[in-house]
């Protein structure tokens, strides 16, 4: 078999060398606990401000405003719970509105809130590709609102929201606005101020970064409590000791991500338009789910079959040597169809047919061929098993 080929870029990323770099020196040499006073405390202390303040610069942010933690879901469940929460306890507030296509972190947080905390939680309506009605968002913005919460770019179907318009409406009304920005920042630049965030998440392994490490932008005047107490660090919003190599290594990886966003795009855009056109022209019975060519991820391509099962696809997909997914990486193994295909309105029969093919800076066009010369003995052999 030739050497594998990974087409799960949405999963995850593999490092990059340069950010290996930065942080194997950290790993060997700089141990200190950056809240230690002495010498070796200080040390570290300076690289994890130095990576703050990148971080900040990088978004259009202040230092103080960047929160690390150990990854983009927490950064997700520390906007919904501390925000929730302290505008509660503030003002009352006790309305959560997010769209049914958030990933996991969010859907699954705002139901424990209900559940446990006596939240109410609404559900905004999205077209058939995932997008946010705008005309329809004001009806869910009402007095009692705590907060919004919208995902910027969605893992499963790489759709693109108005994330500046959604902002625009809720600042209208002082309602705290969160984005989801794993996918999105990992190929399209992002200002917080431009996007209209009052909270915005990160995950560096979606950018070629280390696993383990996140970040959650909270602009300077946003009501949020801690959800994991203890120590002071992260201006009291985060306790526990930082992870100084790897807050230096997604600090290395998105200044890398920044300044080669565009050569990576106009390397992905006509691989994932090449594979989006062959499938629709070459698969029968196969539908491309998520936004138009306009409104979706430059690396991100994503379809359904019917009469065909997912999971099975990817695993004859991955004997043939490529590697790619059924939905999002949180679903995977999991029978029942996908909440954000339901919520497009795709019926069982096609929404368990889904095939997730996601594109990297390290894929070649020979990448592409290869998959797209196997895929169609790939999926004539998964229905003939179903």
């Amino acid at each position: 078999m030739n050497t594998p080929i990974y087409l799960d870029y949405a999963a995850t990323t593999p490092l990059d060398r340069r950010v290996i770099s930065v942080m194997q020196p950290i790993f060997e040499n700089l141990f200190g606990n950056p809240s230690s006073l002495h010498r070796f405390g200080q040390q570290a202390e300076t690289v994890l401000e130095e990576a703050r303040r990148s971080l900040a610069e990088n978004l259009g942010a202040q230092p103080r405003e960047i929160i690390f933690t150990s990854c983009g879901s927490e950064s997700d469940n520390l906007a919904l719970r501390g925000t929730a929460l302290a505008r509660r306890q503030s003002g009352g507030h006790n309305l959560i509105v997010i769209s049914p296509i958030e990933h996991p972190a969010i859907q699954v947080t705002a139901r424990q809130l209900a559940a446990q905390e006596g939240f109410e939680v609404k559900t905004l309506p999205v077209d058939h590709t995932g997008r946010i009605d705008l005309g329809r968002l004001e009806d869910y913005l009402q007095q009692n609102t705590a907060l919004v919460s919208v995902m910027a770019a969605n893992n499963e179907i790489g759709t693109l929201n108005p994330i500046r318009e959604i902002g625009k409406l809720c600042h209208q009304r002082g309602i705290p606005f969160h984005s989801d920005a794993v996918q999105y920042g990992a190929h399209l630049p992002i200002n917080v101020g431009e996007l209209q965030v009052d909270l915005l998440s990160l995950g560096a392994h979606k950018f070629y970064g280390p696993k383990g490490v996140g970040l959650l932008y909270v602009r300077q005047g946003t009501p949020i409590l801690p959800i994991q107490t203890g120590g002071s660090q992260e201006f009291g919003l985060r306790a526990a000791t930082e992870n100084v190599p790897l807050i230096a290594g997604m600090a290395k990886a998105y200044q890398l991500a920044r300044e080669e966003y565009s050569q990576r795009s106009n390397h992905l855009l006509p691989l994932r338009d090449l594979i989006i056109e062959k499938v629709l022209a070459e698969i029968p019975d196969s539908q491309l789910t998520g936004g138009d060519l306009q409104n979706r991820l430059p690396n991100h391509t994503s379809f359904v079959f019917e009469n065909l099962d997912g999971n099975l696809l990817v695993q004859v997909l991955d004997s043939e040597g490529f590697a790619c997914s059924s939905g999002s990486a949180c679903k995977t193994g999991d029978p029942a169809p996908s909440s954000v295909l339901t919520a497009l309105g795709y019926t069982a029969d096609w929404a368990l047919g889904s095939l997730r093919v996601t594109l990297g800076k390290d894929t070649s066009p020979v990448d592409v061929d290869r998959f797209l010369d196997a895929l169609p003995l790939c999926i004539q052999r998964a229905r003939e098993a179903k």
